[in-house]
């Protein structure tokens, strides 16, 4: 979401203009796709019998597959042709959906929501630009580039509204089959689109998206498996770290080589493009804990609707997209570091004012002014980041910089997400069974007991679901695990909230480091940053 949305251009020809529309409903699906997702993650734990920290584990995938794939996705679609990938990540994300409409375990939502889905979004993605470059020139180039910003910046701010009504008054399945209503309208005007010839060299660094993939996997993966009570942890996690040590030697290496790399790593060299990056991961991991911690303190402990849960995070998503657009429209008058500092400062504040909300608020409107303050922050990264990050990038090199860029924009995401996520558990885990060793009204069978249990599977779980659960035992056991839990419950929550805070603290800090360096030039197409 850039400047350019609200610039004015000529009206888009017939065609054209069709053709761009679809292209935006594409977008949106993309986006709002999650936002379903996070807002009925009570719906869907109870209609398929899993788990709050199962449904995480599939969002936080969804997310790292298409990060981990999304460089390769861009390198198939130059050989197998991008509007051919185009078709593919259409149909990966509709069988995905499909999937969701009809699922009755989670088994299906992991293989064919998260990775099957996720798969597809690593080839839609990079395909659409460079498809949007090939089919429209000057103006209307200009204004389809805006038309998709503007599909996937209405559908983050109306995707939890849409999502908890469509959940709350019919069904979550509902919602995904609607995605795949959309995708078949959009698949009905392929025909509209020309397929943009790839003139580069066809050379594949296969070693080198080996790497990428167990580098950014075996870091999430092992994040995700710690939060399941898996083992491994350690091994995966090494193994991810390990493969992201090799990766920057390897690419280096190849480049010195003059040989086919994955990603060329000098565009590394340039300080703008690194702390560009950089924010961009951070401002992702902020927003991908931040969006796993909240529905879950709405749904599971507020006890709220789908619908309910999305009215109450609607002030994050609106205010975002409301200060998205005024700073790209007036944001010319201040330096982008200076916004982009702003927005980590923002966004830091209105979490940190969440954590003393979290024991106390008995309802969503607790949340209002934190949320719109947290939001706002969030708009002016989204308005600023992508552009400070592609815009002095050169013509010929702006589609693979934009790749690497929503490489770390999904990887923060799922990283983000997984790790409060476990954070989460793990607090709640630690939390519960101290309190339940120190209760006096607890005998030492029953505490011995909460240990054991929580050892092996730490849930996030209701009051009123904790209630049947207890059914049958003495009412002041029943009474002392629900205090404890609820307690337990907010210490958890405080606790991974500290996830977005600290992502946003090292976002200013290098915010500050970017106020010393010069304002970056337009020196590429500056449109093609919408998608990046």
């Amino acid at each position: 979401m850039t400047g350019e949305s609200a610039t004015s251009a000529p009206e888009l020809a017939k065609g054209d203009r069709r053709l761009a529309i679809l292209l935006a409903m594409a977008m949106f699906v993309l986006v709002v796709d999650t936002s379903v997702m996070n807002v009925s993650i009570a719906s869907v734990v109870h209609d398929l019998h899993t788990t709050v920290s199962g449904v995480q584990s599939a969002i936080a995938l969804e997310a790292l597959v298409s990060a981990a794939f999304i460089l390769i996705g861009s390198k198939v679609g130059d050989l197998i042709g991008r509007k051919r990938a185009y078709v593919l990540g259409l149909l990966g994300y509709a069988i995905g959906a499909l999937a969701m409409a009809l699922a009755q375990g989670l088994t299906t939502v992991i293989v064919f929501w998260a990775i099957v889905g996720g798969l597809g979004a690593s080839l839609l993605l990079p395909a659409m630009q460079s498809l949007i470059h090939g089919n429209f020139q000057g103006a209307a180039q200009r204004q389809a580039y805006a038309l998709v910003g503007a599909a996937a910046a209405i559908a983050a701010a109306v995707g939890p509204l849409l999502g908890g009504f469509i959940t709350t008054y019919l069904s979550w399945r509902i919602a995904f089959l609607l995605e795949d209503v959309i995708i078949a309208v959009v698949l009905s005007g392929i025909r509209l689109i020309h397929d943009v010839e790839y003139t580069g060299s066809r050379r594949v660094d296969v070693v080198g998206a080996v790497l990428s993939v167990l580098g950014m996997g075996g870091i999430v993966l092992g994040i995700l498996v710690w939060q399941e009570g898996g083992e491994a942890v350690g091994l995966l996690l090494a193994l991810g770290a390990v493969s992201l040590g090799a990766l920057a030697w390897w690419l280096v290496r190849r480049k010195r080589a003059g040989k086919a790399v994955l990603l060329d790593p000098d565009l590394f060299k340039a300080k703008l493009f690194r702390f560009g990056v950089s924010g961009q991961l951070l401002q992702q991991i902020g927003l991908g804990g931040t969006m796993i911690a909240l529905p879950i303190y709405l749904q599971i402990v507020l006890e709220y609707s789908a619908m309910g849960a999305g009215l109450s995070i609607a002030p994050l998503s609106l205010s975002m997209f409301a200060v998205a657009l005024l700073a790209g429209r007036r944001g010319g008058k201040r330096r982008p570091a200076s916004l982009i500092r702003a927005g980590f400062a923002l966004f830091t504040i209105g979490i940190v004012v969440v954590e003393p909300i979290v024991p106390r608020a008995t309802s969503g409107w607790y949340l209002v002014v934190p949320l719109m303050i947290a939001g706002s922050g969030l708009g002016l990264l989204v308005s600023q980041l992508n552009n400070y990050t592609l815009a002095p990038i050169s013509e010929e090199r702006v589609s693979e910089a934009a790749g690497v860029n929503s490489a770390g924009g999904s990887f923060g995401l799922s990283f983000g997400l997984a790790f409060a996520g476990a954070i989460l558990l793990a607090a709640l885990s630690v939390s519960f069974t101290s309190m339940a060793q120190s209760s006096t009204v607890l005998s030492g069978a029953e505490q011995q007991q909460v240990s054991k249990v929580l050892e092996h599977d730490a849930e996030v779980v209701s009051d009123t679901q904790l209630q049947k659960q207890l059914a049958g035992q003495p009412p002041k056991t029943q009474q002392e695990i629900i205090r404890i839990n609820t307690q337990a419950r907010h210490i958890a929550l405080q606790v991974a909230l500290l996830i977005p805070i600290l992502a946003g603290l090292i976002g200013l800090l290098i915010s500050f480091r970017m106020m010393r360096l010069p304002d970056p030039r337009q020196s590429g197409s500056g449109e093609q940053v919408v998608l990046g």
